[in-house]
């Protein structure tokens, strides 16, 4: 059991690691690296502290949010030269933060054919094409989850059905697909390199301390926003191309109605194929 009052616990090795959620094993390397310091020596025995313990599980965090031991080294010698360690924390949440929902949900093959106006059998089962299957799959537009599929982009899967039901093959739906993977990444890019030449580099590498509250507020900020100004301007250019094509369309329907009412014998209303009497 560890020894002595409330926040002068003492442990030995076995019960630090227990107590942090950690091996013995590691409680050692990470000692070897120096991301723990040494315990106070009693004899033979080593007895660590809460303070060990404190850092056992601000490192069990750190590696948990992808961290390398690495990495971790370099925000402890920070931390202990004083530097803001939760600041730069702040900044790592929100450039880690999703920008979108990450839990889609999961369909069998056959509900994503039915979805799909796909009927059949079919290698996938369902009628789906395994091919077609593995491009969705390659372009993160499926995530295999055992033997269902978890749909990465809800809207997405909406979109493509619809226009399956409508006639368009789904081999030129997932082509498009992945286009528009390729053109918004360019258009993120865009907005990335934006604020990285003049925001970012003017501050130097690495930015001053004080000065990471306000680029994580930044980043956090963007989420919204930048969501939003895709989004509108996108409507916007829909508007645009959609009166143009399909009116393009919409003129050749009314040109064809008028010619068929010009014809010999035609009247509004009268069955096509039929003549007045």
């Amino acid at each position: 059991m560890p020894e002595g009052g409330p926040g002068r616990s003492q442990y030995r090795i076995d019960e630090l690691a227990r107590a942090a959620g950690t091996t013995v094993r590691n409680v050692r390397a990470y000692q070897d690296r120096g991301l723990i310091p040494a315990p106070r020596r009693v004899g033979r025995v080593g007895l660590y502290t809460d303070a060990h313990l404190a850092r056992l599980r601000l490192i069990g965090s750190l590696l948990e949010r992808g961290y390398t031991l690495a990495n971790i080294a370099e925000l402890l010698a920070a931390w202990e030269r004083g530097q803001d360690i939760g600041a730069l924390l702040g900044f790592e949440t929100a450039l880690a933060a999703p920008w979108a929902a990450q839990d889609g949900p999961t369909m069998t093959a056959d509900e994503l054919a039915r979805m799909l106006g796909i009927d059949g059998g079919g290698p996938e089962g369902g009628g789906l094409d395994a091919v077609l299957t593995e491009q969705a799959v390659a372009l993160g537009l499926l995530e295999r989850d055992g033997d269902r599929f978890r749909v990465a982009n809800p809207s997405a899967l909406e979109v493509g059905a619809l226009l399956a039901r409508a006639g368009v093959p789904l081999a030129a739906i997932v082509e498009a697909a992945a286009g528009l993977r390729d053109d918004v990444d360019r258009l993120a890019r865009r907005f990335v390199d934006l604020v990285d030449s003049h925001v970012f580099e003017p501050r130097g590498e690495p930015p001053p301390p004080e000065d990471v509250p306000e680029l994580a507020a930044l980043v956090d900020r963007l989420r919204p926003l930048t969501t939003q100004v895709v989004g509108t301007e996108l409507a916007r250019a829909m508007e645009r191309h959609i009166r143009q094509r399909f009116g393009e369309h919409l003129q050749r329907f009314a040109g064809a109605l008028r010619t068929s009412e010009g014809a010999p014998g035609a009247h509004p209303g009268a069955a096509p194929g039929r003549r007045g009497a």
